[in-house]
């Protein structure tokens, strides 16, 4: 064994060439069959013979190995150390940073790899115990796991290796020199503080590092090229701390690669081969890997740092299994910073080997994705339609399916209906005569459009509060349905109210009033406040005020009593089982537009303005108001009224004067005379003239007549297009009285007139806010004979309340007194609902052939008159229903009724004369009614004004006005009493004439 020693270069470098050139051997016949197809080559032989061959000079190897493991180091003779000039370094690590091996030998032994483990070689000294592992074929160094085996430090190794290093190559010239072993000491430490931030890589299989070329597919080649892409920009920036430290460093074993190869007879690298020929198996495929990555991008030179490269493949657990990254091969450079920069560049990897291939390869790879994309897209888009019209679809298949189901259900309740009217009527006269329960629902069934656009709708649906009188009949029990929450104030006002029947508040029937009314508020008020639902839908919607009404008329006779009809009226009766005095929704609406009034008019015979229905086009409006202007010449102002509009904010007006060919048509008139201008012929050339100047007249001069709906001319044209309307004369006189008669059309086929006032109005003309109860301007049998033709011809298609609008004026080319009728309202209107309170109040009647308001008042001596008829006088009542001042919401209800009381404004039980309020929300408190009863008509318009202005006066001052109709409604009672003196005077000169 002591021969060993002077040999072991040569045999090392022997069984390492060997070693080298069965490998290279073994990769050349790989090649010439993956080119050589058609040749036949054993070559699973070739194969079996090479690794005999590996086998036994890998065993002749070990055996070496083995005995130079187990020589024995000789320690130098201690002598005069001045004198020796060589001196023998001894490994002599801390001994705070040793580990205790033996202690923790189970435990490195555990953290090995998973493998078969040959041949355990020990190394005398304090050497820790190194393994070979066998991988594909490849001899490694195996290490134990850092994560387990935390005591073994990275220097520790490297002194191990170079330990065995040593023993291998006793060269005294190479580790002699003080200077030598300072800077072992120094890579130590430098070594043992890179192995804490290095990554560690595991390398795969490769060829020898000197050969030209490798066999590698275009699928590799591509993967390989889309990796050093994505990295490029982790090794610029990752590498930048660790190139500095590299080109500071200091190495004994420093070579070049030019152009991606290595020379195998260069002498730096010749001397770092031999240097560390024991590991050198692992350090090839680092070799291989980097060589492979500079010639991919072409660079020229690179300076390898061989000691960084021996650490970076010592740091792998069981070798590269996969090629290391770019910023790991290019930290054991030393001239980093140059090879990144170059590397860096852009399109430099095409610039290497295979770099025109490997472009084609990206472009056609790019113009793949974009192929694969772009159908992906479409099919994503198909797939978002499919999905879209199956979901429509299926959502119009499911409102399909609750149409129908709506439908059905609606039918069911059309049919119930007409069952339950058909008993209504048959059983009418019992029912009318005996205890009944009247359920009003004052709704208004209005468009949504309406409903949506029109202020306080609540509070228009409680105008008509005032139907709890209708207990005055001690056979009537009254369900109020109110459209919002009353306070305690006006539950008290129309408590007290009910005790004035007109009998002695002593008597059984005065006190049992306020038993038989009930109000009820839906609970889904609370859940809808700003929906501005009808009652009906809100009703509806209301299971426990349902539930309660239903109780409340269990086993009594009741029906209800609606305003403006609604779908929703017929759910709420068919919830009730009860029946509706009214007609059908649909016959409602047909009927209560102006134009199925003029045709109920025409069938029934009475007088109506001239004009034209059913108006739907631009073309058809222009035709027809030239003919109705030709033809009525002398009609100074014509009206345009929306089918479906109703409060005052349905009418339009534009006046003749304005029309610039109206005087030459005037002069063709008097020029022909009236006998021949009702011939075609001569029409015809007025016509033409007419139709060129309308659309500008109307243009220029029609305006609405309440602009707080329609601000000009063309917002109010395009909602009469779209709902349809009339066109109609205003009566050509300059004092015109309008009249509102309400006739209850009873299921039993009988009439009977209910009310009949005449209107007050406000700003505008068809906006009505009160009447005179009861009517003056027209003969009771004249007004007798119209309602009744007109009710006649109403009951054919419906039965229920019906409100009729005349027009009464005098001719002047006839001076007699006509009656137009130009508007039918298939309701329960606001003018019946205050005559109730009217009726309720005095305890009178209306008598229609006499057309006088008919009210009992008690004796002075009552005791004596007790079973004598209380004697009947005559009185007149002024009814104020739309009053409304802002100012009045600063007073509370109790607080006002004390300021009026103050003033004199109240109500005299005994003379039946005097003031009544109506109250109709507490909330806002800003809307009112008012009745005024007196003797005479002067006399009850006088107190009207009278209690106007003072209310005004009490709650307004100088600088806050408020906003209020009580001043316009002041000016037109001021006119009916100037009227009214006037006629006074006529009668009194014509006796003396």
């Amino acid at each position: 064994m002591a021969g060993i020693p002077e040999h072991e270069d040569k045999l090392g470098d022997v069984l390492l060439q060997v070693q080298q050139d069965l490998r290279l051997l073994k990769c050349n016949i790989e090649k010439i069959n993956a080119n050589d197809k058609c040749a036949t080559l054993d070559i699973q032989a070739l194969d079996n013979a090479i690794g005999r061959t590996q086998s036994s000079i890998r065993k002749h190897a070990e055996d070496y190995l083995k005995a130079v493991n187990t020589q024995q180091l000789v320690l130098p003779t201690i002598e005069d150390l001045p004198k020796q000039t060589v001196k023998t370094h001894k490994w002599k690590p801390s001994l705070e940073s040793l580990p205790d091996v033996h202690s923790q030998r189970k435990t490195f032994h555990g953290a090995l790899p998973i493998g078969k483990v040959k041949h355990p070689r020990n190394i005398s000294g304090p050497v820790e115990i190194l393994q070979d592992t066998e991988a594909k074929g490849k001899r490694f160094l195996n290490l134990p796991d850092d994560d387990l085996e935390p005591a073994v430090q990275a220097s520790l190794l490297c002194m191990s290796v170079q330990h065995k290093i040593m023993s291998l190559n006793p060269r005294k010239n190479l580790y002699t020199s003080k200077r030598e072993s300072d800077s072992i000491s120094d890579k130590e430490s430098k070594w043992q503080m890179d192995s804490e931030s290095s990554c560690v890589r595991k390398p795969r299989e490769g060829h020898p590092v000197w050969t030209s070329s490798s066999t590698h597919s275009k699928a590799s080649e591509s993967m390989d090229q889309w990796d050093m892409q994505a990295t490029t920009s982790f090794i610029t920036k990752g590498s930048q701390k660790r190139s500095v430290e590299v080109s500071v460093s200091t190495t004994k074993y420093p070579f070049t690669i030019m152009k991606g190869q290595i020379d195998p007879m260069e002498r730096d690298f010749s001397h770092f081969k031999h240097s560390f020929s024991v590991c050198w198996s692992s350090v090839v495929d680092a070799l291989e890997a980097l060589n492979k990555l500079l010639r991919d991008f072409a660079v020229p030179l690179a300076k390898v740092n061989g000691e960084r490269l021996v650490e970076l493949c010592l740091k792998s657990d069981c070798g590269w299994r996969k090629t290391p990254s770019a910023a790991v091969l290019f930290s054991v450079l030393e001239n980093q910073e140059e090879v990144l920069g170059l590397v860096s560049r852009p399109g430099q990897r095409y610039r290497g080997e295979r770099g025109t291939e490997t472009a084609a390869i990206c472009i056609q790879s790019c113009w793949r994705r974009y192929l694969a994309r772009t159908a992906y897209m479409c099919h994503c888009r198909r797939r978002w339609a499919v999905q879209v019209i199956s979901l429509s679809w299926a959502m119009h298949a499911q409102r399909c399916h609750v149409k129908r189901a709506l439908q059905a259900r609606r039918f069911s309740q059309l049919e119930n209906y007409r069952s339950r009217a058909q008993h209504l009527a048959a059983n009418w006269k019992h029912i009318r005569s005996s205890k009944r329960t009247i359920i009003h629902i004052p709704s208004l069934g209005y468009s949504k459009r309406q409903r949506l656009n029109t202020r306080r709708y609540d509070i228009l649906q409680n105008i008509q509060i005032s139907r709890l009188c209708d207990v005055r009949d001690e056979n009537v029990e009254v369900i109020y349905i109110c459209p919002m929450h009353l306070g305690e104030d006006i539950l008290q006002c129309y408590t007290s109210l009910q005790k004035c029947n007109g009998a002695d508040s002593r008597t059984s029937q005065a006190s049992s009033c306020n038993r038989r009314f009930i109000i009820l508020t839906p609970e889904a008020v609370d859940h809808f406040p700003t929906h501005n639902m009808c009652l009906s839908t809100l009703l509806k919607y209301s299971p426990r005020t349902l539930k309660r009404i239903k109780h409340l008329i269990q086993g009594k006779q009741a029906y209800i009593v609606g305003r403006v009809g609604h779908l929703d009226d017929l759910a709420v009766a068919d919830e009730l089982d009860v029946p509706i005095l009214g007609p059908e929704p649909a016959v409602s609406q047909l009927h209560s537009t102006k134009s199925g009034g003029r045709r109920i008019f025409s069938v029934a015979g009475v007088d109506v303005p001239p004009g034209q229905g059913d108006v739907y086009s631009l073309d058809q409006l222009y035709e027809t108001l030239a003919e109705l202007m030709t033809l009525n010449i002398h009609m100074q102002r014509w009206l345009f009224k929306i089918n479906l509009q109703r409060g005052g904010c349905d009418t339009a007006f534009c006046d003749v004067c304005h029309l610039s060919c109206y005087n030459w048509a005037l002069q063709r008139y008097r020029r022909y005379g009236p006998d021949l201008w009702s011939s075609k012929w001569v029409q015809e050339s007025v016509l033409p003239r007419y139709l060129d100047d309308i659309p500008e007249w109307l243009a220029h001069y029609a305006q609405p007549a309440k602009t707080s709906s329609f601000l000009n001319w063309s917002s109010f044209l395009k909602t009469f297009l779209r709902q349809g309307g009339v066109v109609e004369a205003h009566p050509p006189s300059a004092s015109v009285t309008y009249l509102t008669v309400d006739i209850l059309l009873e299921p039993s086929g009988e009439v009977t007139m209910l009310s009949c006032g005449d209107q007050l109005h406000g700003s505008c003309f068809p906006d009505a806010v009160g009447s005179t109860v009861p009517q003056t301007s027209v003969h009771p049998e004249t007004l007798h004979s119209i309602c009744m033709r007109v009710a006649q011809a109403c009951q054919q298609h419906f039965v229920g309340y019906i409100s009729v609008g005349l027009a009464t004026f005098v001719d002047h080319s006839t001076m007699e007194q006509k009656v137009w009728a130009f508007n039918l309202d298939i309701v329960y209107s606001d003018q019946l609902a205050m005559t109730q309170m009217l009726l309720m109040t005095t305890g009178g009647t209306l008598n229609w052939h006499t057309g006088c308001l008919e009210v009992p008042v008690k004796g002075k001596c009552f005791e004596q008159q007790a079973a004598a008829e209380h004697p009947v006088v005559t009185r007149y009542a002024v009814i104020g229903i739309h009053l409304f001042h802002s100012n009045l919401s600063m007073l509370y209800h109790n607080v006002f009724l004390k300021v009026c009381k103050v003033h004199g404004i109240e109500f005299n039980k005994k003379q039946k004369q005097g003031t009544v309020f109506a109250l109709y929300d507490t909330s806002e408190r800003c809307s009112i009614g008012m009745i005024t009863i007196s003797e005479d008509l002067q006399g009850a318009l006088v107190t009207f004004a009278q209690n106007l202005s003072v209310i005004h006066q009490e709650i307004s001052s100088s600088k806050k006005q408020g906003e209020t109709n009580f001043k316009e409604l002041i000016r037109t009672v001021e006119d009916v009493l100037q009227m009214i003196i006037q006629n006074k005077n006529q009668l009194k000169d014509k006796p003396a004439a």
